[in-house]
């Protein structure tokens, strides 16, 4: 009786587990034939157009260190990698240490279509707290997560203007979203962070954003929904150079979108406006008057100097390799964009990656329900089945 009863047990054991391995196969066949959908919606934006394939410009290339000498391995390469970085935080300013520690706190939750939103709290700055919003989507983590940027956290969950609910959007397709703005300093036409104060920064405001994004990715990935191993970024305009910086000056970001933010220097757009004072034209106040730099309303502060010397965010992007970063193109990032994103691409090559660079393309500055159905797919892609897909790329 005894060895009848433990050859049925045997046998109930054997059948659950089958039918674990049937449901776990049948799961894997369904997520590689998502992903293969996926890949061929968004394969299309890894790809210069024909008259931009292979055109370096007169962009100096990363893959040469700043006293001439060639880049040709991939021990060279961090090499380089670090001497990039290094250099901009001299002539930016360096951090200050990273707040590494700190818990997240939650002020108030309500439970919303199909997630939970938190209002939250953290030091973003030494002595500067922010608030913001945690989207947490219902089912068993740990989830990817995005970051989302912009001149206030509202926006992004979807309290805004039309097309910039990216945290809302996402979270609807199983991201943990923490949405972030400087709303403070919008309010008061400040509009970035200084540190120590506004009358006396020693960093550039647009690296201060990039720190606090920083801070934001360390509160983040404690938490239990979350896997601190796909964290991206993503944001427009503002919000755009905001997820630039943050994302190459941070490696920990999985990946990143920016939407049209002017992804290297260009002083004849107004909209790509580094030169201003909460950017990369710091000055103590009184600040110039807002626009482009002209003879009677000269830019002041690190930007001229970056000008002059040759400088350019081509170098920065360089800096994401291999990590995979999408250029939502608009007004201010048409197609002629790829020209500095091949050095980009040339970098990931050296590495022996492939499709890690992508850019799409639309008339308007603002994005669209098109523009962001391509963001969503390449986080998806990138984050949602990271485990798949990095077997294969």
């Amino acid at each position: 009786m005894r060895f009848s009863v433990g050859i049925i047990l045997l046998v109930l054991l054997l059948t659950v587990s089958s039918a674990i391995t049937r449901a776990q196969v049948l799961k894997d066949e369904e997520n590689r034939e998502k992903v293969s959908e996926i890949w061929e919606k968004i394969r299309p934006y890894f790809s210069p157009p024909e008259q931009y394939a292979g055109e370096y410009g007169t962009y100096q290339s990363p893959l040469a260190f700043y006293d001439g000498q060639p880049v040709t391995t991939r021990g060279q390469w961090q090499k380089r990698k670090k001497e990039i970085r290094q250099r901009w935080h001299e002539l930016m300013g360096p951090w200050p240490s990273l707040l590494k520690n700190q818990q997240l706190e939650i002020i108030a939750s309500r439970q919303r279509e199909g997630f939970t939103e938190h209002r939250i709290r953290f030091n973003w700055m030494p002595d500067q707290e922010t608030e913001g919003y945690l989207l947490v989507p219902a089912g068993q983590g740990p989830h990817p997560a995005v970051i989302t940027v912009y001149y206030e956290p509202e926006t992004a969950i979807g309290e805004g203007r039309p097309h910039r609910d990216f945290a809302y959007q996402l979270t609807k397709r199983g991201f943990v979203t923490m949405s972030l703005g400087t709303t403070r300093a919008t309010e008061e036409k400040t509009y970035s962070l200084y540190y120590p104060n506004l009358e006396d920064a020693r960093v550039e405001p647009l690296s201060m954003l990039a720190y606090a994004a920083s801070n934001a990715w360390h509160v983040l990935a404690k938490r239990p929904e979350v896997d601190s191993t796909r964290i991206g970024i993503m944001g427009h305009s503002f919000g755009g150079k905001w997820a630039m910086f943050a994302s190459t000056l941070f490696d920990k970001f999985a990946a990143a979108v920016w939407s049209d933010p002017g992804i290297v220097f260009e002083q004849s757009r107004p909209n790509i406006n580094y030169w201003e004072p909460w950017y990369l034209g710091y000055h103590p106040p009184p600040w110039r008057e807002r626009g482009i730099p002209t003879e009677d309303n000269p830019a002041k502060g690190l930007y001229p100097r970056l000008i002059e010397e040759g400088y350019d965010l081509h170098e920065l992007h360089a800096l994401m390799a291999p990590r995979p970063f999408l250029v939502s193109g608009g007004a201010e990032d048409p197609p002629k964009r790829w020209v500095p994103l091949n050095h980009t691409i040339a970098v990931n090559r050296l590495l022996g990656y492939e499709n890690r660079v992508a850019m799409s393309n639309r008339p308007d500055h603002s994005p669209n329900s098109h523009s962001n159905e391509i963001a969503y797919l390449f986080f998806e892609y990138f984050l949602k089945y990271n485990e798949i897909i990095s077997k294969n790329i």
